[in-house]
């Protein structure tokens, strides 16, 4: 995992609310568990008909959204099902964040975990963003700061150990095995009784 200390970038924006995981990336593309190539199922069966024809009224497919590195979604963001696929999906298209006044726990733990920054902003800051689709924003992880064009400055909540993480490109096996010899030391210090 790459560290992810800052983020500037323009936003894709879409304003629909309950977006799960399903939509995310539909169950039938969940058959890998490589994270390579998961990109282009990204809200699959929103961006394309029936004929795999690309929508052109959908956000993700317009020329603008070219390059943007982060999402602005409506309300409960990543509900449903839990599917690291979601977050892996998200990555490979290459989004670097995702935001929203609401983030489900297990797609916000999964996406941490893999290197994706979901950022929680209230209501207020949350309609700027999609009245505004294609601002750039800059992000602070180690700060846990968004700022906007206008120079406002957002705070988000982010777990101090998912910070670490991120900032040091981790994931919890390699934050285990930056201790290792710490880890060794204590386990041949213990009596071995079998």
């Amino acid at each position: 995992m790459n560290p992810v200390t800052r983020i500037q970038s323009r936003t894709v924006v879409l304003p629909t609310t309950d977006i799960d995981t399903d939509q995310l990336i539909p169950a039938r593309f969940l058959t890998t568990t490589s994270r390579e190539g998961l990109g282009q199922y990204l809200f699959h069966d929103l961006r394309f008909d029936a004929s795999g024809n690309a929508d052109p009224d959908f956000a993700l497919n317009k020329p603008e959204a070219d390059g943007c590195g982060i999402l602005v979604a409506g309300n409960n963001l990543g509900c449903g099902s839990s599917r690291e696929h979601a977050p892996w999906a998200l990555l490979d298209y290459g989004f670097q964040a995702v935001v929203s006044t609401e983030i489900a726990d297990i797609f916000r733990n999964n996406s941490l975990k893999n290197g994706l920054l979901p950022i929680v902003v209230d209501a207020d800051t949350l309609q700027y963003l999609l009245q505004n689709p294609g601002i750039s924003l800059d992000i602070d992880v180690a700060q846990a700061t968004l700022a906007l064009p206008d120079g406002k400055t957002i705070e988000f909540p982010i777990d101090g150990f998912a910070r670490h993480c991120l900032t040091e490109g981790l994931d919890q096996l390699g934050y285990l095995l930056q201790h290792e010899t710490r880890i060794s030391a204590f386990e041949a210090s213990r009596p071995w009784k079998p």
